[in-house]
């Protein structure tokens, strides 16, 4: 499992001309699942998320994490996070989770991430749709994570 995380000052998913999901201060999540991913893997992306330390304390450090500042968090599936464009033109998707897979991990996903994080500052996207996403990175801070550690 993969996660680009951004510190934003404010983010939003657009699907069809409606917003489907808006956040303030906190953390836009891009969330790419491969046909393997399991519990533990959910669970590494889920601490990670939570606990990192990005946002700035009193004195200008980067020391408090998205559960310290009470930030909201907007979850967007990306299955191009697992793009592989070494060869050729044309990237590769094969490491990618399928829909059949990729759905019930997302799912399962976000209801562990709601049982350890308040659930009313939590946002999605729209699984599997067009998404337009818009936000504004503040830092810019951008963190990538992969749950088997390759980054």
């Amino acid at each position: 499992m993969r996660a680009v995380i951004q510190k934003v000052t404010e983010a939003s998913v657009t699907v069809d001309g409606e917003i489907v999901g808006k956040i303030g201060d906190g953390l836009m999540v891009l969330l790419g699942i491969k046909p393997d991913d399991t519990d533990k893997d959910i669970d590494y992306i889920i601490d990670k998320i939570t606990n990192v330390r990005i946002f700035r304390d009193d004195e200008d450090k980067m020391n408090l994490s998205v559960r310290d500042t009470g930030g909201e968090l907007l979850i967007v599936s990306q299955f191009t996070l697992y793009a592989d464009a070494r060869k050729g033109r044309r990237p590769s998707f094969d490491r990618a989770a399928g829909r059949e897979i990729s759905l019930p991990l997302y799912e399962r996903f976000l209801e562990k991430l709601s049982a350890v994080y308040d659930k009313n500052k939590i946002r999605t996207g729209k699984f599997a749709a067009m998404m337009d996403v818009a936000l504004h990175n503040d830092g810019p801070c951008t963190i990538l994570l992969d749950s088997e550690r390759e980054f």
